[in-house]
């Protein structure tokens, strides 16, 4: 133990039932028994006062209640809720700015303060085991078996779900993090997206304690894994710090600044804050239950009674630290006193280096005495930092020592002064760098170059004479001149201010600089850098843990966005990468600035900014936002960039053209990350560079229903652009709705464009804009859209071309044939509708005739009065009936018996024939019915009819064409259709004939090859042997093998089935 930081009081004594839950509201606990009951304990000193004034019934709960402290005394009951609870408490919470009790037992219940009256209860959050409170925006996050629920306060009774998202494992813990939540399930710790849900892993949980989440006070979460604690960043990235590693797996962690309290089976462990976390105290204690942080105060709740860990007082842990010798945590500790304490803790530190000095002394005597001449380093590191004069020190005897090493340092700091001074820039920067003098005080020199403000370093001192602390001291031992020693310094000349400020920021002053910054930087960012993340993975997941010091690998990575500077290593590297970065450029160095910045890099985003904007060199300001995570800010700057570029008359200071296509390669690896940002700055360029954006988005395999949504939300004129590009690309790459609602844009537009004619009374019906022209190309093309859906958007009297694709993809073909033949009067497109459908039925897996389609055809040629009649009622019918009775002719709708007989034999022709839907097949057509054409029906299109059986009749139904043909048809109007039809049936009978002689040919040749395989003998003498027992046949029944030279007893054969000697399983023959 290394000191006391809290002393631990009893507050509670011996209560009567078992302590479930525990709270504090202002200076008052608030107890959950196992009896369901609620107990509030008060201070006897405060109890007493209420005792001898109650306070009237009606007086207002004040907020400043809330703001009270626990105090150090004991507590004694003050009232008792019966009832509470049904079942026993899991946990309590105070919401200080709702004024509210938050209870979790068989559901989430609120209560106001301070009568506890039952406010709200959340009936879904039954079951619940775990949840989290966001105080700042008011949204409680319950956890209840394998579903997370969100709710926020709407400021009155209630609270109103937001969403709800489902998770792969009961969550076990869980905690806000800014706009996600981090979730401990059973095997791994998870971060979910509260905005969309989406879930990413962190690392696996341990296996012996369960998962543990707990939010930092500033902004980060420590994370369990049985006995370690690993820090994470609010998206669950690894943070580049140590890990805390406890004596046995915590059951609670409280983070108090600047400790933090583990609750572990047998004890409390109190621990630093600071790297490598060391152990501070250990409090004993027995069958605690509850671990709760109140204001100030550690309440440790045991099953009867309740302990206080009370802070012991700064001050007196300063003292504490500075006794046993620990100066770096005691000088921790100065740096948190309060501003109003600033003379205390300056005087505190002062005595803490005084301290520290006399210990290295003691240290340095020691090895004198042990092993001979002292190590007077470290003692000189100290003294000039504290300001100490050594004759304070006289008495042990080191004067010489320290002596002799501070005038070589003063005297290699004095001298590069005065190479500086001479313009010898380089050996100026080379004796800086051997005196080890600090960076900032280098660039101190260097009054034009902006510097980050730290809190870690002090502002650094301007060059003074060290020795004249101690005159007699370095007179005494020094060779240094008088004359050189009295100089003034260079800050303190006034008159060539002017002359030296140029000199000093002239091109050979800075390229000194850059030298001697570059020689320090490896060391410095080394230092700086943290455990590299493959060794941070693997450390927090895997079981053989190094301790705090061992080896480390160090960081590659590029960016800083989630990795605060609070070091003074980090600070350093700020410093000194911030002033490299200027100095390259004001050396006109823009190639070495951008690869300092593509490698790992600390400068100062707010000073590198300005600068660049300032020298205009914006491609090494996109890569310092890229590094940094602020891709926003690099997106708006490029776009701006590529505008300028655009312009007929550039600005002066774009040295270099941008173009749009650099937008898109910056946000190709943001795909993954965050798609949002990828479609904002996007729908920039996908006007100017179309089919590069939607590479853009395969490429980063962004759905392309997200992509659709965004475009139809915040850029509408754009969605049919993208729509279009994606068909374009491939069809299927886009989904049936998304192709639906291509198809209903199209048609809206349409019957906007025909609204606007009809009108001005200037529609027709064979006017085309190019919308239009697109609409009936993707109601042909694709098949994602429902026909049902768009049919009844069309107007009654218009748009027939559209309502005829529409019908044909609804199999209704003979209306879709009546409203080219009769509504738009054009029989060559429905000549092209049949041949589609058709060839469509060609390549479906099951044959059969789609010829019927052209008998429909036929039919309408032939009774067009019938047809136009009933063209009205029947759209009437389907658009109120979407399943009507008609049969329809398509993919699915007819089913084929028998099977196709084996190929006997190749003939030129034959199988074409054979298959040919134009055969007898006696199927029907759409509207296909036995009905006698109508006598003395004058509009017959016998035209239409005679040039469809001419051009079409290897696809028609012969024999029942015919029979649909009215009586007074001449033969020789046929003679088109019948020759060809006749001359084609002649021939495969003809191939047919062949066929069939050739079957019975074949057929013979089998019967005889059977007769002569029959006819084979097989001669038994006395001197026959078995092949198999090597005995003679004789008279036994034997078997042959049909080699027809191998025998063998049957009785043999069957007990040698399985010998190799002959083929297994062959047929045999008795004799």
């Amino acid at each position: 133990m290394v000191h006391n930081a809290y002393d631990s009081f009893q507050l509670v004594t011996c209560s009567s039932t078992r302590i479930d839950a525990i709270e504090s509201c202002g200076s008052t606990l608030l107890l959950s028994c196992s009896d369901g009951s609620l107990r509030i304990y008060a201070p006897e000193s405060s109890a007493s006062d209420v005792h001898r004034s109650p306070p009237s019934p009606s007086s207002e709960f004040q907020s400043e209640t809330l703001t009270l402290e626990l105090k150090k005394e004991a507590y004694v009951l003050e009232r008792t809720i019966n009832g509470f609870s049904k079942k026993p408490m899991l946990a309590m919470e105070v919401l200080k700015s709702r004024k509210l009790l938050l209870s979790l037992s068989e559901s989430i219940a609120f209560h106001r303060l301070p009568n506890f009256e039952t406010l709200a209860v959340i009936t879904k959050a039954k079951g619940a085991n775990a949840y989290s409170w966001d105080e700042k925006r008011g949204f409680l996050c319950i956890a209840r078996q394998k579903r997370v629920c969100i709710f926020r306060h709407d400021g009155g009774r209630g609270f109103v779900e937001v969403k709800e998202f489902g998770v792969p494992d009961t969550v076990k813990s869980m905690s806000w993090s800014g706009e996600n939540i981090c979730l401990g399930i059973r095997r791994e710790y998870l971060i979910l997206n509260s905005t969309n849900g989406a879930l990413s892993e962190v690392f696996p949980s341990g296996r012996i304690a369960p998962p543990m989440v707990v939010s930092l006070p500033y902004g980060e979460l420590l994370l369990g894994k049985d006995n370690i604690g690993v820090f994470v960043d609010q998206n669950g990235k690894l943070l580049q710090k140590g890990r805390i590693c406890w004596s046995e797996a915590p059951a609670t962690i409280i983070v108090e600044k600047p400790y933090v309290i583990g609750l572990l089976p047998r004890r409390v462990e109190i621990r630093s804050l600071r790297d490598p976390y060391p152990l501070i105290q250990t409090v004993v204690l027995s069958n605690v239950r509850r671990l709760l942080q109140s204001t100030h105060v550690i309440v440790v709740a045991l099953e009867n009674s309740v302990y206080g860990l009370f802070p012991v007082p700064l001050g007196a842990q300063i003292v504490q630290l500075t006794a046993s010798g620990n100066f770096e945590e005691a000088l921790a500790l100065c740096k948190l006193l309060s501003p109003e304490d600033s003379s205390h803790r300056a005087a505190k530190e002062q005595s803490i280096h005084i301290s520290a000095v006399v210990a290295h002394y003691l240290f340095d005597i020691w090895l004198e005495s042990n092993y001979g001449r002292g190590s007077y380093r470290v003692l000189a590191d100290v003294i000039p930092v504290v300001g100490i004069d050594p004759q304070d020190c006289v008495s042990f005897d080191v004067k010489i020592g320290y002596q002799e090493f501070s005038n070589s340092m003063q005297f290699g700091i004095k001298y590069a002064h005065y190479l500086f001074e001479n313009g010898s820039y380089e050996e100026a920067m080379e004796h800086f760098l051997a005196s080890q003098v600090e960076i900032t005080y280098v660039l101190s020199l260097y009054p034009s170059i902006i510097l980050p403000k730290s809190s870690a370093i002090p502002e650094p001192e301007k060059f003074v004479d060290i020795s004249g602390d101690a005159p007699d001291l370095s007179r005494g031992s020094s060779d240094m001149s008088d004359d050189f020693e009295t100089s003034p310094p260079l800050h303190a000349l006034d008159s060539d201010s002017a002359d030296l400020e140029s000199k000093k920021m002239s091109h050979n002053t800075v390229m000194a600089l850059i030298k001697f910054l570059q020689k320090k930087r490896h060391n410095i960012v080394e230092k700086a850098a943290a455990e590299g993340t493959e060794e941070a993975v693997s450390d927090a997941v895997g079981h053989n843990f190094v301790s705090y010091g061992s080896t480390r690998s160090k960081k590659t990575s590029k960016g800083r966005a989630s990795t605060p500077i609070s070091s003074v290593s980090r600070d350093i590297a700020a410093i000194l990468d911030t002033a490299l970065l200027q100095a390259l450029l004001l050396t006109g160095q823009p190639s070495a600035a951008l690869e300092l910045l593509k490698g790992l890099n600390y400068c100062d985003v707010k000073i590198c900014e300005e600068f660049l904007l300032e020298k205009n060199q914006f491609v090494c300001l996109l890569e310092l936002y890229k590094c940094n995570g602020m891709h926003r800010e690099a997106l708006e700057l490029l776009h701006k960039l590529v505008e300028d570029s655009t312009r007929n008359n550039p600005p002066a200071e774009l040295i270099q053209k941008f173009k749009p296509e650099m937008i898109i390669n910056y946000l190709k690896p943001l795909c993954g990350t965050d798609p949002m940002l990828v479609l904002e700055f996007s729908m920039l360029v996908l006007e100017s560079c179309p089919t590069q954006t939607i590479e853009l988005f395969l490429y980063g395999n962004i759905p392309a229903d997200l992509v659709n949504s965004y475009l139809k939300q915040h850029a509408p004129g754009l969605q049919t652009t993208y729509l279009e590009l994606m068909l374009a690309m491939n069809e299927h790459s886009i989904s049936g709705n998304l192709q639906n609602e291509m198809v209903q844009i199209y048609l809206s537009e349409v019957l906007d464009w025909y609204a606007d004619l009809n009108s001005q009374q200037n529609w027709h019906e064979k006017t085309y804009s190019p919308t239009r022209k697109k609409l009936l190309s993707a109601l042909e093309s694709i098949s994602g859209y429902n026909p049902e859906v768009l049919l009844k958007r069309l107007p009654p009297n218009a748009l027939y071309e559209e309502r005829a694709i529409l019908l044909g993809k609804m199999n209704q073909h003979e209306l879709a044939l009546s409203i080219y033949v009769h509504k738009l009067n054009v029989p060559e497109l429905a000549m092209s509708y049949c041949d589609r459908v058709y060839e469509s039925g060609l390549h479906q897996p099951s044959p059969k005739s789609y010829g019927n389609i052209y008998l429909t055809l036929l039919q309408i040629y032939l009774n067009p009065r019938k047809t136009t009649r009933n063209f009205e009622k029947r759209i009437t019918n389907l658009t109120s009936k979407r399943n009507s009775g008609i049969s329809k002719v398509g993919p699915g709708s007819f089913k084929t018996k028998g099977r196709l007989s084996k190929k006997i034999a190749e003939i030129e022709g034959a199988e074409e024939t054979r298959i040919s839907p134009s055969g007898t097949d006696s199927g029907k057509s759409d509207g296909d019915t036995d009905d006698v054409i109508e006598e003395g029906a004058s509009t017959i299109m016998l035209d239409e009819v005679h040039d469809l059986l001419g051009r079409r009749w290897d696809r028609i139904n012969g024999a029942h064409a015919l029979r649909l043909l009215p009586r007074e048809t001449k033969l020789k109007n046929l003679l088109p259709f019948l020759a060809p039809l006749l001359r084609r049936s002649s021939e495969a009978y003809r191939n047919f004939s062949v066929i069939k002689s050739l079957r019975e040919s074949e057929n013979l040749q089998v019967k005889d090859e059977l007769y002569s395989q029959r006819k084979n003998v097989v001669k038994i003498t006395g001197d026959s042997m078995c092949s198999l027992c090597n005995k003679k046949i004789g008279t036994s029944v034997f078997a042959v093998y049909p080699n027809g030279r191998t025998i063998v007893h049957f009785v043999c054969f069957k007990d040698s089935q399985n010998m190799k000697a002959v083929a297994k399983g062959s047929p045999f023959r008795k004799r």
